[in-house]
């Protein structure tokens, strides 16, 4: 809600614009610029994408008389806006994700019975592990 009690506005939507200029900067080839009022509209695009699919998504799993948004309410909302092309890259993305939350949760250590100690050194060696990955992936 804004200050005002009512509705929140639209000013009150956004994505973070750092993520989505890099995203930008990636997607570019590298002899290509992009000026910041076109970054700025191509967020402003993001958003409106983002409502038109989170409404339609809405719409569809209110009519299947639930209360969260499935991915299969998703994916009936881009069939319904005419974006079927976009299905399978939203169903490979679904299961990548699904995936790797199985691998999450069989990943946590079994820290049952450890003393301070052991834990601390734990700690630090997923804090390396974590640093590793994060400067490999710079």
């Amino acid at each position: 809600m804004s200050d005002s009690g009512g509705p929140a506005g639209d000013d009150d939507i956004g994505l973070p614009k750092a993520t989505v200029f890099k995203l930008i900067q990636e997607m570019l080839p590298e002899d290509i610029a992009c000026s910041k009022e076109a970054k700025d509209i191509i967020v402003d695009c993001c958003v409106e994408w983002v409502k038109l699919i989170s409404t339609q998504s809405n719409t569809v799993c209110d009519e299947s008389s639930k209360k969260t948004i499935s991915p299969e309410h998703v994916i009936e909302a881009l069939k319904q806006l005419g974006f079927e092309d976009y299905i399978p890259e939203v169903e490979e993305s679904n299961k990548d994700f699904k995936q790797s939350q199985k691998e999450r949760t069989r990943t946590q250590p079994d820290t049952n019975g450890m003393t301070q100690e052991e834990l601390l050194a734990l700690q630090e060696r997923l804090f390396a592990s974590s640093q590793a990955r994060y400067e490999a992936g710079q």
